[in-house]
């Protein structure tokens, strides 16, 4: 495998699997917080369904004055208390999703525990300032490390394939 084809084609699907791992992630991220926000909250949950009843009552009666979208939340995984408490989670996610991708196209997997163990004690002070900010935490970092860790065992496929 040292002939210059499969040398382009090694490199080209480790900055594919880093862009994917690192790019990809933040938003499977978001939206796995987004719907862990949305099931833990009977209470919101019932409002949004007034909500569209009243949306439909409104448009049958166009005199109704329409309801305006209930306030951004304050707790759980996407309120602005734990937003606040684990500020730079962005760049941390990013870090991590390409250094766990990293450790799996090396050959790496122990690296992984490094990278854990670096993020929780790192950011064990915050947690344990802002309990309500640990919920976040521990479903952004787990919805992370799965998208990186999958990309990472795809991608390693993907090279075992091409020797």
């Amino acid at each position: 495998m040292t002939d210059p084809v499969s040398v382009v084609l090694v490199v080209l699907v480790w900055v594919v699997a880093l862009a994917v791992s690192v790019l990809g992630g933040g938003t499977v991220t978001q939206w796995v917080l987004r719907a862990a926000a949305r099931s833990g909250d009977p209470a919101r949950a019932g409002s949004r369904r007034a909500g569209r009843v009243r949306s439909r009552a409104a448009a049958a009666d166009p005199a109704s004055v329409p309801v305006p979208p209930p306030p951004p939340p304050t707790t759980g995984p996407i309120g602005t208390e734990a937003v606040k408490a684990l500020r730079g989670g962005t760049w941390i996610g990013i870090l991590e999703r390409f250094a766990i991708t990293g450790c799996l196209l090396a050959g790496e997997p122990g690296g992984i525990a490094f990278v854990v163990a670096i993020k929780g004690l790192g950011r064990y002070p915050e947690l344990r300032e802002h309990p309500v900010a640990s919920e976040r935490f521990v479903i952004g970092t787990l919805a992370s490390m799965c998208w990186a860790a999958t990309v990472g065992v795809v991608a390693n496929a993907v090279l075992v394939a091409l020797r």
